[in-house]
């Protein structure tokens, strides 16, 4: 998934706790794993270095590549931020919970940046788990499904959130 998404889903989610903010960053947090498991797209970062035998080898190389990756990556936090705010104010939502939600949302993916460049031990379990839930099956498909799919899941969440609420 890209950040975005995970940021829009993150923020929906959020919604469900308006007097427990602690609960609204856990449900964005969780939500993140959740739609992890589902068949999704990702763009590429060509600064990776996959390990076939080991994953938790997986590490982003410094260099101009690495800068591409960070600047991409940068703009799809901003995009999923700035989208989850849209959203919130539009459906009349909590702009508050919208951006605690979506910044639990894209958490996860900071923790495993960490993980790459530290290997902590701490982190190990939170990242064998990541990589599980992520590549664990076959759930890649193609660009233009992907993309299709999350818009839709975005759309379906913040349907779900807006009836509810």
């Amino acid at each position: 998934m890209t950040l975005t998404t995970h940021a829009l889903v993150g923020a929906a989610v959020a919604q469900f706790f308006p007097q427990h903010p602690v609960l609204a960053f856990a449900a964005g947090f969780a939500s993140h794993f959740a739609i992890d498991a589902l068949p999704h797209w990702d763009y590429s970062l060509r600064s990776s270095r996959k390990d076939k035998k080991n994953p938790l080898n997986f590490d982003m190389e410094l260099g101009r590549d690495f800068a591409r990756d960070i600047a991409r990556i940068l703009f799809d936090i901003a995009l999923g931020l700035s989208l989850s705010a849209l959203s919130a104010y539009l459906l009349h939502l909590s702009l508050y919970l919208a951006l605690v939600g979506a910044a639990a949302g894209i958490f996860p993916d900071g923790l495993q940046f960490v993980y790459f460049k530290t290997r902590s031990k701490l982190l190990e379990p939170l990242q064998r788990f990541h990589i599980w839930i992520q590549e664990g099956r076959s759930l890649k498909i193609a660009a233009w499904r992907g993309i299709s799919l999350q818009a839709a899941l975005v759309i379906g969440i913040f349907f779900v959130v807006k009836l509810a609420l």
